[in-house]
C-alpha cells in the first residue's frame, strides 16, 4: 500500500488557559486538538470542516509544526517532522505551504507584490540573480492570474480576491507538494470565491498539489474535497470520502451542518436538523461523547464513554455510539461554491 503523504497520528494540542497560573490553577488549560488522526495522499484534497473554535486552524498549523503538538505525531513523506534537524526542517517547509484566511492581514503593506512572492525563492535559494528573479515572479503571478505588471505594486492597490491570490502566488512559489489552505475564502465575496476555488484546483491539476482544506463553508467544501473530516471540540467526529459524507451522513453533528446548507430550489424537500444549546467551552469539554450535550440522540452511555471512530462503511468513520444514516441524502446539498 502507498505511504500517504501526511500522516497525522494521535495528534493533540493543549493551551494554557489565560490567566491560570495567576490564580494558582496548575490545572485545567484548553483542549483544542484532542487525538486526531488523518492522512492526505497525493494530490488529494481533504477539507475539514466544523463551526469556528472547533480546532480545524489549530490542526493545519500542527500539521505544519508551527505551533508544537502536546502529543501525537505528524509523518511527512515518511519522515517523523519532530524528529528532523533544522536543515532537514528547512526543506519540509520548502514542501509543505499555507494559505491564510485574511487576504489583508498575511500580507505585508511594506513590501511589494515582487518582494512578496520572491521572498520563498530567495529564503530556499530557487533563484539568482534580479532578472531570473522577476522572469520568475511574473511566470507565478500568471499562473494565480495577475499580470506581471502586478510585481510592482502594493498590497493596497488590489482587491481581496486579488491579494488572495497574491497569497497564493506566494504559497506557490517554492513548488511545494503540500499546502493547508486555512478558509482562503471566508473573507471573500460569493462570486470570488468560485473563481479562487477554481484557482486551488487548476493549480493541483498542473502541479499535483495535495490540499488540507479548512472551510466552514460545506457547499464549498462539495466542491474542492475528495474527503471530508468533520470536527467538534477538538476531535474528529465523521471522516470518509466526500460522496459518502455528503449522501449519508451518519454523525448527528455532520447531519445537523448539511441541514443547513442553502439549497438553490426552494421548494425541493428538506429535514431542517436545529441543535439546541450553545458549543462548550474548549475549557469544559462535556464527559463522554464532546457532542452530547446538543445532541438528540443523547442517552445515558454518551456521558459515561466517548465513542471512538467505528467504521460504517469502507474509508468512512463515525464517531457515535448510534451512528446512523441521515435522510439527507435523498436531497443532497448543492454542489456549486
Amino acid at each position: 500500500m502507498r505511504e500517504p503523504l501526511i500522516r497525522v497520528e494521535n495528534i493533540g494540542k493543549t493551551f494554557d488557559a489565560p490567566g491560570r497560573l495567576l490564580r494558582g490553577n496548575s490545572a485545567g488549560g484548553v483542549r483544542a486538538v484532542d487525538g486526531v488522526s488523518l492522512a492526505v495522499d497525493r494530490a488529494e484534497t481533504v477539507a475539514v470542516v466544523g463551526e469556528s473554535g472547533c480546532g480545524k486552524s489549530t490542526l493545519g498549523r500542527l500539521i505544519l509544526r508551527l505551533i508544537e503538538p502536546s502529543e501525537g505525531r505528524v509523518v511527512f513523506e515518511g519522515r517523523d517532522l519532530a524528529a528532523l534537524s533544522a536543515r532537514e526542517m528547512r526543506e519540509v517547509r520548502r514542501q509543505a505551504q499555507m494559505v491564510f484566511q485574511d487576504p489583508f492581514g498575511s500580507l505585508s503593506p511594506r513590501r511589494t507584490v515582487a518582494q512578496i512572492v520572491a521572498e520563498p525563492l530567495e529564503v530556499f535559494g530557487i533563484v539568482r540573480g534580479r532578472r531570473a528573479m522577476r522572469d520568475r515572479v511574473a511566470e507565478i503571478l500568471t499562473q494565480v492570474g495577475l499580470p506581471a505588471a502586478a510585481m510592482d505594486r502594493f498590497p493596497r492597490s488590489f482587491s481581496g480576491g486579488q491579494r488572495q491570490r497574491i497569497g497564493i502566488a506566494r504559497a506557490i512559489a517554492a513548488g511545494p507538494s503540500f499546502v493547508v489552505a486555512d478558509e482562503p475564502v471566508s473573507a471573500l465575496d460569493v462570486s470570488v470565491q468560485a473563481q479562487i476555488v477554481n484557482l486551488l484546483q487548476d493549480l493541483q491539476a498542473a502541479h499535483g498539489f495535495s490540499y488540507l482544506f479548512i472551510a466552514h463553508d460545506l457547499a464549498v467544501v462539495r466542491h474542492i474535497a475528495d474527503r471530508v473530516v468533520v470536527m467538534y471540540l477538538g476531535r474528529v467526529v465523521e471522516i470518509g470520502p466526500k460522496q459518502q459524507v455528503y449522501r449519508a451522513p451518519h454523525h448527528p453533528y455532520t447531519q445537523a451542518l448539511l441541514s443547513a446548507v442553502p439549497q438553490p430550489d426552494p421548494d425541493a424537500p428538506r429535514q431542517r436538523i436545529v441543535l439546541a444549546g450553545d458549543v462548550p467551552s474548549p475549557s469544559r469539554i462535556p464527559s463522554g461523547c464532546s457532542f452530547r450535550t446538543r445532541c438528540p440522540l443523547a442517552q445515558e452511555v454518551c456521558a459515561r464513554e466517548r465513542p471512538p471512530l467505528r467504521a460504517v462503511k469502507p474509508g468512512h468513520a463515525a464517531a457515535c455510539h448510534f451512528a446512523e444514516p441521515s435522510p439527507l441524502s435523498a436531497a443532497p446539498p448543492s454542489s456549486s461554491p
